[in-house]
């Protein structure tokens, strides 16, 4: 007779998941957070439908996933000592630990989260917790669980499932803007190279009238078909808010409104739309969250736009967004683009970073958009080497030329 081998973590899932305990590990260096949470879900934990356990720090908790492989999903705070929360998510993807992980940060820390999500975090939580959201994102986490199991269990539809992302890829792709035609007052270049066969970036320009311009670019938290279909409906959302066009900022909060509506499993994108005004040069924006733009000086100086301080889209339904203005002189070139150019990383796995690609733009002050755009791209490409590319990289570019007579 052979002996039994032992099961892995798919099988574990499957097993423990129809004997419908659900195994969670909290990691978190608060020492009250532990009794709280028996006392919140004690009745859940008395009857069985859920057991927690519990780390202080990333080392501890990648120790106690190791001992216990039949642990569905991992609650993790960033900050704590000895390990942090995002180099524990690395460390489990380097290490086979493939477990459904939740990341806890302080409120607006959009850097560290967008870093989790890449990492591999499904969702996120911010401190202070409240345990209302907390029950919520578990129950999320239990039905994401259950998909993952589910999508594990049938993986003979492989091939299959590849030929649709395919098809899928070939539709978003056709969905972005065409070249613009060639104008005296600007010139708009911009490029996707998306990490999978359909990737969570967009960008869009068209023109909103004879004399204003308007400049997107956006980053779905996640990747696959649902964030492609994400991006496509933010996009036809946002095309439709313009036709009766106030501000960056009243568009973004239409837009927010209906992604809200029905997002269940709450995805959320970042999105930066502005609109140039041909005439004056002025550049009215709203920042949802994301990269914040650099504008190429004319004369060699480099800026960044400033941000106007807004949570991302798709979370909360009484967010207001706010509207900035950066003055254009022509000449000045607007360089729009995702966080797969700054985080794109080499087999160090160091990040390219922001303060590199700002080294990079005022050496091609003097270049055409279509220049800038390839040059951002394999200057990304140059760094990573033979690293895999991990996140989309997406950039815009518009040439600001002369101003237009009204």
């Amino acid at each position: 007779m052979k002996p039994e081998m032992p099961l892995n973590r798919v099988e574990l899932w499957t097993k423990t998941m129809k004997e419908t305990t659900v195994k969670v590990l909290v990691v978190d260096d608060e020492e009250d957070l532990e009794l709280l949470i028996k006392q919140k879900f004690r009745r859940r934990i008395r009857s069985g439908e859920l057991e927690f356990m519990f780390a202080h720090n990333g080392r501890e908790g990648l120790l106690k996933l190791a001992q216990n492989r039949d642990i569905h999903l991992v609650f993790s705070d960033i900050n704590m000592p000895v390990m942090d929360g995002l180099t524990m998510l690395h460390q489990l993807a380097e290490a086979d630990l493939d477990v459904q992980a939740v990341i806890v940060s302080a409120y607006g820390d959009m850097g560290n989260i967008r870093t989790a999500m890449n990492r591999g975090a499904f969702d996120f939580l911010t401190k202070p917790i409240d345990f209302a959201d907390l029950e919520i994102t578990l129950e999320k986490g239990i039905a994401h669980v259950r998909e993952l199991q589910a999508s594990l269990e049938t993986r003979d539809k492989l091939v299959s499932i590849k030929r649709e992302l395919e098809v899928a890829s070939q539709v978003q792709m056709s969905a972005l803007p065409d070249e613009l035609p060639e104008n005296p007052h600007y010139d708009v270049k911009a490029v996707v190279h998306p990490a999978k066969e359909v990737g969570g970036d967009f960008y869009d320009y068209f023109q909103i009238d004879e004399y204003r311009l308007a400049l997107a670019i956006a980053d779905v938290a996640g990747k696959g078909i649902p964030a492609a279909l994400f991006a496509m409906v933010t996009r036809a959302l946002l095309k439709s808010m313009v036709s009766n066009y106030e501000s960056p900022a009243t568009a973004l909060n239409a837009v927010n409104e209906q992604l809200c509506d029905g997002n269940d499993s709450c995805v959320f994108i970042t999105m930066f739309f502005g609109v140039l005004d041909t005439r004056s040069g002025g550049f009215l924006y709203s920042n949802a969250g994301h990269n914040p733009p650099r504008v190429m000086r004319n004369g060699g100086g480099l800026e960044v736009v400033a941000p106007t301080g807004n949570l991302v889209l798709g979370i909360d339904p009484e967010q207001k967004y706010g509207n900035a203005e950066v003055q254009l002189y022509p000449g000045d070139t607007l360089v729009l683009y995702t966080d797969g150019v700054t985080e794109a990383e080499n087999v160090q796995e160091e990040e390219y970073g922001e303060p590199r690609l700002d080294e990079l733009l005022p050496g091609m002050a003097s270049d055409g958009s279509r220049e800038i755009v390839d040059g951002i791209v394999a200057s990304v490409r140059d760094y990573a080497g033979e690293a895999e590319q991990s996140d989309d990289i997406t950039c815009v570019v518009s040439r600001f030329l002369a101003r237009q007579n009204p």
